[in-house]
């Protein structure tokens, strides 16, 4: 204030006396308080140091030959010390010459990209995003290289400690601002797309090339897929190729983790904790302590590719969930739209995937949604297996698809069961009508793949709802069951029961017996004792053996055993309920004697099953697949989609 007042009786002894008079105490007091309130006054300087000139002086002097004050901007850019003040003034120079920025100034601007711009102040950061906009409207050659900078922060950063110039730690940065971060990402992206209408074009194969690799941590992984299915919001003409990109990196973690090894893993994981438990004396306790300490973490998976897939799996089932749900609603026009593009990509990757356990299961969700998208996704495997122009593998597929959705989802009424009953049976039989007669009438997995796939979803569907069938009416559901012609299929020279898994084989025979539908142990027997050659497989190898799988399939809805996904299947998902040995008539065997007479055309009078066939869920696995127990969903700490 005495400043002014020097400078105001400065002015008056030049010959402003007027002026003099009107400089009060009052007017003094009202000017402190203005310059209080103002931020320049209120906020200290930026306290800047450089080197050199301005940035165009230092660009135009490159290009006459003069690299001094280039090479110390070059320097105090990489200075990893460089503070706000120093990159606002920078960023902000930079906007003003960006029309000099060309293609020769190409390293220049890499380094610009390499500023830790992200983990700065809001200054920072809004300055950063008014550079980038301007960057790409004035010299598009560095669109690419502004995306790829962004969608390289879609993963948490690494922290390396060393010690003597040896890394002695490098691990993930949770920091808490990390969604923060994510989200100026996004906006980054949108922003570039307001001045580039092209930038979606540019932006899919930067996010190929950016996905991390698979054997990455399992935190990496789901932030980076998060991240792409948020890009799918605002850049709607990118979901069906993101959706494809996700989905095939999915089924390469799946197909690394089958059943058995998932199961295995958990049962070397328990033993191991037992074996813990005794040697710490344990053994005292009651079941429920030692269970906690067994198991402190029931979500966890044992198995290191399990882990990771169950946790992508929670995020790509709830951004499933998020678009076709707003506030408890089913928003059908979104979700048909959703449904369409998943379809596509289970038709490209999925179908043709052979033994994939999980990955399959967003198709199960989905349709859970509503009864006609279920009805839609039958009637679209329905199309591919009575085309006779689509690959055997692929009618295959779409035969175990079928039976297999239609014996676990729970959601499916037993009208549309009966609906595809009367579809595939009509086929089976008219199938049986062409060939039965002909030259190719015998059994042969090659020439007859879709037929005994048919025979086999058909068997599985009838195993799981043969309940429901008789429920009610018995005299009318075994008027139904009978016109389905049961005998006919086993008993025709395509043998299908010879090729059938053992395990729906034994137990559509011991229904069928319970209700006199067909007679199957008499065709079971011949066919024990003739060997049947390993003609496919896909474990390999060239012995000839007993085979039980002879048509190398799998039930893709087989159980979910992913512990955190798993929960989010409960009441849409068929758990295979054992039969008891008082729902099921097991005749007896009767002994025959060899004699050197005997051929195999000879029938034995009496067949027998094997009990432990009724405990055990039929499965492409022959596995009695224990569910684990239920865990909650993986918690993200980000916006919804």
């Amino acid at each position: 204030v005495r400043s002014f007042r020097r400078a105001g009786a400065e002015h008056v002894a030049g010959g402003g006396r007027l002026c003099q008079q009107r400089v009060t105490a009052a007017g003094c007091r009202f000017l402190f308080t203005m310059l209080e309130d103002s931020e320049f006054f209120s906020s200290p300087p930026r306290k800047t140091v450089r080197f050199g000139g301005t940035v165009a002086e230092t660009l135009k002097k490159y290009k006459q030959g003069d690299t001094t004050d280039y090479d110390l901007l070059m320097i105090q850019l990489v200075d990893p010390e460089i503070k706000d003040a120093q990159i606002i003034n920078w960023l902000q120079e930079f906007r003003a010459c960006v029309a000099q920025l060309t293609k020769d100034f190409e390293y220049l601007v890499s380094k610009i990209l390499k500023l830790p711009w992200l983990c700065r102040s809001l200054l920072v950061v809004e300055e950063y995003l008014a550079f980038l906009s301007n960057l790409v409207s004035a010299q598009t050659v560095y669109l690419r290289s502004c995306l790829s900078m962004i969608v390289s922060n879609f993963v948490p950063g690494r922290i390396v400690i060393q010690e003597n110039g040896v890394d002695i730690s490098d691990s993930e940065d949770e920091d808490e601002k990390l969604p923060q971060n994510f989200d100026i990402c996004h906006r980054a992206l949108q922003t570039i797309a307001k001045y580039v209408p092209s930038t979606a074009q540019f932006l899919m194969p930067i996010l190929a090339e950016k996905f991390p690799f698979v054997n990455k941590s399992a935190r990496t992984l789901e932030c980076y897929v998060h991240n792409l299915l948020r890009i799918t919001v605002y850049f709607p003409v990118l979901r069906l190729e993101i959706l494809e990109l996700v989905i095939e990196k999915f089924l390469k973690l799946d197909v690394n983790a089958s059943h058995n090894d998932i199961e295995d893993a958990e049962e070397t994981a328990a033993n191991s904790a037992l074996s813990s438990c005794a040697e710490e004396g344990l053994f005292d306790m009651d079941e429920d302590e030692k269970a906690h300490l067994i198991q402190p973490n029931n979500d966890m998976m044992a198995h290191p590719v399990a882990e990771r897939l169950d946790i992508l799996m929670c995020v790509l089932l709830s951004y499933i969930k998020d678009v076709c749900y707003v506030n408890g609603e089913l928003m059908v026009s979104r979700t048909k739209d959703l449904y369409r593009d998943l379809l596509v990509v289970f038709d490209k990757l999925v179908l043709p995937t052979h033994a994939s356990c999980h990955v399959q299961f967003f198709m199960f969700y989905l349709c859970s949604f509503k009864l006609g998208l279920a009805e839609s996704f039958l009637e679209h495997l329905w199309k591919m297996l009575q085309n006779p122009n689509s690959p055997a593998v692929i009618r295959q597929s779409a035969a175990g698809y079928i039976g297999s959705f239609l014996a676990r989802a729970t959601y499916i009424p037993l009208v549309t069961v009966k609906a595809c009953l009367d579809l595939l049976v009509p086929w089976l039989h008219h199938y049986i009508d062409s060939q039965d007669a002909g030259t190719k009438g015998y059994c042969d997995v090659v020439l007859h793949a879709s037929f005994y796939s048919v025979c086999q979803a058909v068997f599985y569907i009838f195993i799981f709802h043969c309940k429901q069938l008789l429920d009610g009416n018995l005299k009318k559901g075994l008027t139904y069951l009978q016109n389905l012609n049961f005998e006919r299929m086993v008993m025709c020279q395509l043998n299908p029961l010879k090729v059938c898994l053992p395990s729906v084989v034994n137990l559509f025979a011991a229904i069928t017996r319970k209700y006199q539908l067909a007679f199957c142990y008499t065709i079971i027997e011949r066919n024990n004792r003739q060997l049947i050659p390993v003609v496919r497989s896909s474990a390999g190898g060239d012995s000839v053996q007993v085979c039980t799988n002879p048509l190398d399939c799998f039930f893709p809805f087989d159980p979910y055993i992913l512990k955190r996904s798993k929960k989010i299947f409960e009441g849409v998902y068929r758990v295979w309920e054992d039969l008891s040995l008082q729902d099921i008539q097991v005749p007896q065997k009767v002994t025959k004697q060899a004699t050197a007479e005997d051929d195999e055309d000879d029938f034995l009078k009496g067949e027998s099953l094997h009990s432990e066939t009724f405990g055990n869920m039929p499965s492409s696995f022959e596995s009695n697949v224990q569910m684990p127990s239920s865990g909650s969903p993986v918690t993200f700490p980000m916006h919804q989609f």
